[in-house]
């Protein structure tokens, strides 16, 4: 542990700040390309298209890039994936502004040019969260305090770029908009590179090849039931989330007369309830049933937000509906991720993180292409009331399996070697 505070400060709020200004662009990017190919096109599959194209290369890098963060340092593959997902990215207003990105003429131009950076982003944004062991060493705070304090963050900046996302794009225009999350990016790596130190989780003693440092990380998540049943709720729950945000939120906002506002806004009341709950799991770590809390707050996050739009309810329904889902999924995040770095090795996180985080995010590229086909197929309102009874669904079987019991037993040691 580091004898000088400053520098354990330092790192503590470096790797914060970084996630927070990430995903706080990424957010933006989450309404501003879908809004940009929908209101250029009227396309609700394009738009879905968008998200698929970024998000796939996103998955499958990340889940590569694993063994890449635990020999060369999380800090290295952060900065790189930030810089170059950056460079590519502000491309995109650049073409449009000189008339070189009209759609749908040009939509492969933008579906490379979000693929490829998608696929530098994935082991970047893996790196981040690999990150917390080594800081929890440097600054002497638990794991699960910081990873809820992580969480916060994560929720915050969602609620901000969720806001500011929907303002922008309604003031200046989606392709600018884009512009913000490069510049997002940019500020991320320049703040890992000066406030994080250099962190290896590598085991010395451990095989060199890339293949085999792969295959250690594959073969410790598949033996790991808790993580997987886990995992599996993620995965269906991101895929019913990306339809969500990525097509049937904005073509339900567009058949009921609003504007990209709504969208912004609801995300905004999410966020903001999510924030609040996730500081009170980070208060009150190791005083609740882990069990109960990861349960009950992903039953609240998602079925009440889909199924107020779907039935049609006014608008006060349909907040307090955002507000009860947001406090819900305040207790996600920090629960699973304490979890997980106790029960995952310390040389093993990098790419037992990467591997999980892809397998969790799998769903994503699907829910893009699943949204938009059942919006097309069966309108805005009833694509919302199935995707929000299978929500409900898949946030309950899981729960029922007995293994589930592990994850209120005796905390184990943190970080295990």
């Amino acid at each position: 542990m580091s004898t000088d505070p400053r520098p354990s400060r330092r790192s503590l709020h470096g790797m914060l700040l970084a996630s927070g200004v990430s995903i706080a662009g990424s957010r933006i990017a989450t309404i501003a390309l879908p809004w940009l190919v929908l209101s250029e096109t009227g396309s609700a599959a394009y738009a879905g298209l968008v998200l698929t194209a970024e998000m796939a290369p996103y998955v499958l890098s990340k889940a590569l890039g694993g063994p890449l963060v635990d020999r060369y340092g999380p800090r290295l593959i952060s900065v790189v994936g930030d810089v170059v997902s950056g460079a590519l990215l502000v491309l995109i207003p650049l073409l449009y502004a000189v008339g070189q990105l009209a759609l749908p003429d040009r939509l492969p131009l933008l579906l490379a040019l979000v693929a490829l950076a998608g696929a530098v982003r994935g082991p970047g944004d893996g790196a981040r969260n690999a990150m917390i062991p080594g800081v929890s060493d440097a600054t002497g705070i638990p794991v699960e305090r910081i990873t809820g304090l992580d969480s916060t963050v994560d929720r915050a900046s969602g609620l901000v770029g969720a806001g500011v996302g929907g303002v922008l794009v309604t003031a200046f225009g989606a392709a600018e908009t884009v512009a913000v999350t490069a510049g997002a990016s940019f500020l991320s790596a320049l703040v890992v590179g000066l406030l994080v130190p250099h962190i290896s989780h590598r085991d010395a003693e451990e095989p060199g090849s890339y293949l085999a440092q792969l295959r250690a990380g594959v073969d410790y998540l598949r033996r790991d039931r808790l993580l997987r049943s886990i995992l599996f709720m993620i995965t269906v729950t991101n895929l019913l989330e990306a339809a969500y945000l990525g097509v049937m939120l904005p073509k339900w906002a567009l058949d009921n007369g609003y504007d990209a506002s709504l969208v912004g806004l609801v995300g905004v009341l999410y966020g903001g309830a999510a924030v609040a709950s996730s500081l009170v799991a980070t208060t009150m770590a190791g005083r609740f049933s882990r069990r109960t809390a990861f349960l009950t707050g992903f039953v609240l996050s998602g079925a009440p937000r889909y199924l107020a739009l779907a039935l049609g309810a006014p608008l006060w329904v349909i907040i307090a509906a955002n507000v009860v889902s947001g406090l819900g999924a305040g207790f996600v995040n920090p629960t699973v991720n304490a979890l997980f770095f106790e029960r995952v090795p310390r040389h093993l996180v990098g790419r037992v993180g990467s591997l999980a985080d892809a397998l969790a995010w799998a769903g994503l590229p699907v829910g893009g292409v699943v949204g938009g086909i059942a919006v097309t197929a069966l309108g805005a309102a009833p694509a919302l009331g199935i995707a929000g009874t299978a929500y409900l669904v898949s946030t309950v079987l899981p729960g029922l399996r007995p293994e589930w019991g592990e994850m209120d037993r005796a905390r184990a040691g943190v970080g295990r070697e």
